[in-house]
C-alpha cells in the first residue's frame, strides 16, 4: 500500500479515509481478500471502517443501503476531560518509553512526556481536532527532550544510573552519540513506525534531507555494533531497551491539574507584570517635569585677573585708633555714633 500500519489502522477504525490512488489500491486490496474468502466484491465508495462490517455472502439477501462510511461522523458524547485521559492512556506510557531512548535519561523523558499533555490540555480545542493528536503530543515531548537548555540545569549535569545489561547499555551509549536530529529520525522511523515522508514532516525538513539523516544513522550503529545492520533486529533490539526500563508515566488527573496550576500562575504573573508597568508609567507622568529646564553649566576657571594684595601690617597709631574705637561705648561722641537727624 505503500504507507504505514499506523495509517491502515487509522482506516480500519475511521479516524482517516484513504484518497485518490490509495483509496482505489485500498478498495481492490479489500476486493482480492474478499475474492479468496468467497465474497462479493466493492467498490472504493463501499470501503467500510472495518472488514468485517461489509462481507456480503451469496446466501444472504441483498443489504439495504447503508450511509457513507466517509461521512462526517457525529461528535463525540465524551465530556474534554474524557477525551484528555484517554489520548493520555493510549499514547503516555509509549512515549515515556521513545523520549528515554531520545535523552538516556529517565526523569527527563517522564518529564518532556508531561510537559507535552500540559501543553495539549492548555490547547485542547486545537489537539481535540487535530487529524493526528498522538503525533501533536509527541512532536511536542521530544521538542521539549532535545531542547539544549537541560544541560545548564544542576540536576542534568550527571549522568543517570546505566542500563543493567551490557548490550544495552552499549546500544544507548551509540545513540546518544548521535546528533539529535539524526537521533530523533531513527527513532521515529525505526520505533515508532511512520513513514518517509511522515518522519520528515514531524522533523520540519525535507524527505531527501530525512532519508540521508536515516542512513547515517542506520551507519553509526552498524560501524560500532555490526550485529544491528538489519533494521528488523535493530527496531527489536530498540523495543527491547525501551521495554526493560519499566517507565511509568504520572497519572493523567493530576497532568490536567498541573497544567491548569500552570496556566493559573502564569496568568497572575502576567496580570502583576502588566500591573507594575502601568503603575510605574503612571508614577513617571506624575514626577516627570513639565517643561523644558536646561542644565546648569558646569564652572570654569577664570584666568588673566591679578591676584589681590594682602593688606600690610598696622602702624601703632592705626593701631591705637582701633583699639580707640572698640573701648568706646554706644554713647560716646557724635564722631563715633552718628545721629539721625
Amino acid at each position: 500500500m505503500g504507507v504505514s500500519r499506523r495509517t491502515v489502522r487509522a482506516w480500519e477504525a475511521g479516524r482517516t479515509a484513504p484518497r485518490g490512488r490509495k483509496r482505489e489500491a485500498y478498495a481492490e486490496l479489500l476486493n482480492a481478500l474478499t475474492t479468496e474468502t468467497g465474497i462479493e466484491t466493492v467498490t472504493d465508495r463501499e470501503i467500510p471502517a472495518k472488514k468485517t462490517d461489509v462481507t456480503v455472502r451469496h446466501d444472504q439477501p441483498e443489504p439495504e443501503a447503508q450511509p457513507d462510511p466517509f461521512a462526517p461522523s457525529p461528535p463525540s458524547s465524551l465530556t474534554p476531560a474524557q477525551a484528555f485521559d484517554a489520548l493520555y492512556a493510549f499514547c503516555a506510557h509509549a512515549l515515556v518509553r521513545q523520549t528515554y531512548l531520545l535523552t538516556g535519561r529517565r526523569e527527563l523523558a517522564r518529564e518532556s512526556v508531561e510537559r507535552a499533555f500540559q501543553l495539549a490540555w492548555q490547547r485542547w480545542p486545537e489537539v481535540a481536532v487535530d487529524r493526528d493528536p498522538t503525533g501533536w503530543v509527541r512532536a511536542a515531548a521530544y521538542e521539549y527532550a532535545l531542547s539544549p537548555w537541560h544541560r545548564f540545569r544542576p540536576r542534568h549535569r550527571h549522568p543517570e544510573a546505566p542500563p543493567a545489561d551490557a548490550s544495552d547499555r552499549t546500544l544507548l551509549n551509540v545513540l546518544l552519540r548521535l546528533p539529535p536530529p539524526h537521533r530523533r529520525t531513527l527513532l521515529l522511523y525505526d520505533v515508532v513506525g511512520l513513514d518517509l515522508p511522515e518522519t520528515a514532516a514531524e522533523t520540519e525538513a525535507s524527505t531527501p534531507a530525512a532519508a540521508n539523516r536515516l542512513l547515517h544513522a542506520r551507519e553509526a550503529v552498524a560501524a560500532r555494533l555490526p550485529e544491528l545492520s538489519d533494521p528488523a533486529e535493530l527496531h527489536r533490539r530498540l523495543a527491547r531497551l525501551a521495554d526493560t526500563e519499566r517507565l511509568r508515566a504520572a497519572k493523567p488527573f493530576t497532568v490536567r491539574n498541573g497544567s491548569e496550576r500552570r496556566a493559573r500562575f502564569w496568568t497572575r504573573a502576567a496580570i502583576a507584570f502588566t500591573v507594575t508597568l502601568i503603575g510605574a508609567t503612571a508614577l513617571t507622568l506624575r514626577t516627570a517635569p513639565t517643561q523644558y529646564e536646561p542644565p546648569v553649566a558646569p564652572g570654569e576657571t577664570v584666568r588673566g585677573v591679578p591676584p589681590r594684595a594682602a593688606p600690610g601690617p598696622l602702624s601703632e597709631q592705626q593701631l591705637a585708633l582701633l583699639e580707640k574705637l572698640r573701648m568706646e561705648t554706644a554713647g560716646g561722641p557724635e564722631r563715633l555714633v552718628p545721629e539721625p537727624r
